[in-house]
């Protein structure tokens, strides 16, 4: 487990945090295919938060596939975890920042050309 991040400070839910800390891990590759994540119990004593909180954000994995339990063992990354979370990213990527950044150029009258014109640019930069 990395001390030296994962503080809880955003609007978002407590166990969605969890969540997505564990899942950047996995994508990082903190936690390759088979590799054991911190148990419930060691996330819930780092966090200082009630490890019901860290269960419901260990399940969000659990029920995307990313994490499987091993009675008595823990928790495990699956097989293809890494790839089933870069394919949610990126599909919320293109819902939540591509769609958006499309509609206001549309309400610009931008056409698509100019958008892959200011975002050439930006990388340029």
């Amino acid at each position: 487990m990395n001390q030296g991040g994962a503080v809880l400070t955003d609007d978002r839910p407590i166990f969605q945090q969890i969540a997505d800390q564990l899942a950047d891990g996995i994508l990082a590759g903190t936690y390759p295919p088979g590799a054991a994540v911190p148990s419930t119990n060691e996330l819930a004593a780092f966090h200082r938060i009630n490890p019901a909180t860290v269960g419901k954000g260990v399940n969000v994995l659990v029920d995307a596939g990313v994490l499987e339990k091993r009675r008595g063992l823990g928790m495990y990354v699956t097989e293809g975890a890494r790839e089933r979370l870069l394919a949610d990213r990126r599909a919320a990527f293109a819902r939540d920042f591509v769609a958006p950044l499309l509609a206001e150029a549309g309400s610009l009258g931008l056409p698509v050309a100019e958008v892959h014109r200011i975002i050439d640019q930006e990388v340029e930069q």
